[in-house]
């Protein structure tokens, strides 16, 4: 069998439990990066250094290119990002092809792939302590403007109008991603009907990585419970028929005024993770939290839990006669 054999293969038995857009994009990544370059080699004869080529040759974008179809352009873009992500894909693959018999070893196994841009950011704790006092002055009093200092005095707006309260379903979309650990599209999109308060649970039927049910702490139900509502979304917007597009013009101006302008709105659920390590929950655990398919995907947070270890380290050493610091 061929690797474009085993293209076709996993497309149509091990792609059932994808979501029709993350198949689109594998799709994308199998017949523009991995079928051009290693199509026609033999699946037990791939190499370790195949793979590490191929990374290399979707890097440098060999197989980019923009071509004009029937329905407009067709642009395949290459780079370090995409790499990755299609030597992660034929990972999966070979994974599937082990588990069905086809191969006894994953050539993708050991491969060091580019490092991923973004910056890991974690809130530690006198920054969740100035954006929790942040989100309450924003719905209650309001936040501040930041006013032009060249403005003339005749334009400044009144006292009153400098300040702007925001909604309770902003405020409230953003301490439940915290307290739950959901993406943002999870809880932008969560349907009151979704909602099972008695339990607390969230039943989501279709996030990212397919059915998911979230556990609600009894400070995400208050959250919930306080929320008004308007409509059939939780987070209502501008239109109760439709979810939020997103946070990003509320985030920004909450973020600032807290003093953690460098924060992103998926660093709440890093941060939920964050802290699910430091009380010393298992990776197991957390991936189960943050709803996670494959340990591989947990394991970016493994070392998070290097403080909880320690600190058991530490309780450990007091009980040993040579471990109090005497000399």
């Amino acid at each position: 069998m061929t690797v474009g054999q085993l293209c076709d293969d996993y497309i149509k038995h091990g792609m059932t439990t994808k979501k029709p857009s993350t198949i689109k994009t594998d799709l994308g990544r199998i017949n523009g990066h991995i079928r051009p370059l290693i199509g026609k080699k033999k699946i037990n004869s791939l190499t370790r250094r195949d793979v590490e080529q191929l990374l290399r040759d979707v890097a440098v974008g060999k197989t980019a290119r923009d071509t004009r179809t029937v329905k407009g352009r067709s642009i395949i873009k290459g780079g370090k990002g995409t790499a990755t992500r299609t030597v992660r894909l034929l990972g999966g693959m070979f994974t599937y092809a082990l588990n069905h018999g086809l191969v006894e070893t994953n050539p993708c196994a050991g491969v060091k792939v580019f490092k991923d841009g973004s910056k890991e950011r974690f809130l530690r704790q006198i920054e969740l302590d100035n954006l929790a006092k942040t989100l309450e002055e924003a719905e209650t009093t309001g936040l501040p403007w930041t006013l032009r200092t060249e403005a003339k005095a005749k334009h400044r707006p009144n006292e009153e109008h400098m300040r702007e309260i925001m909604s309770p379903h902003v405020t409230g979309a953003i301490r439940l991603l915290l307290l739950t650990g959901c993406r943002l599209r999870e809880i932008l999109h969560l349907r009151w009907n979704e909602v099972d308060l008695e339990r607390g649970l969230l039943n989501l039927p279709d996030s990212k990585t397919g059915r998911k049910t979230v556990y609600l702490s009894n400070a995400a139900i208050q959250v919930l419970e306080r929320l008004p509502r308007a409509g059939v979304y939780v987070v209502a917007g501008d239109n109760p028929c439709k979810p939020r597009a997103d946070l990003k013009r509320p985030w920004k101006r909450i973020s600032e005024h807290a003093g953690i302008a460098d924060v992103r709105i998926h660093d709440l659920r890093r941060t939920f993770a964050s802290i699910g390590a430091a009380q010393g929950l298992s990776l197991q655990v957390i991936g189960k939290l943050l709803g996670h398919k494959s340990a591989e995907t947990t394991a970016r947070y493994a070392h998070l839990t290097e403080d909880p270890l320690r600190r058991a380290l530490n309780d450990m050493s007091v009980s040993l006669p040579f471990g109090k610091g005497d000399d």
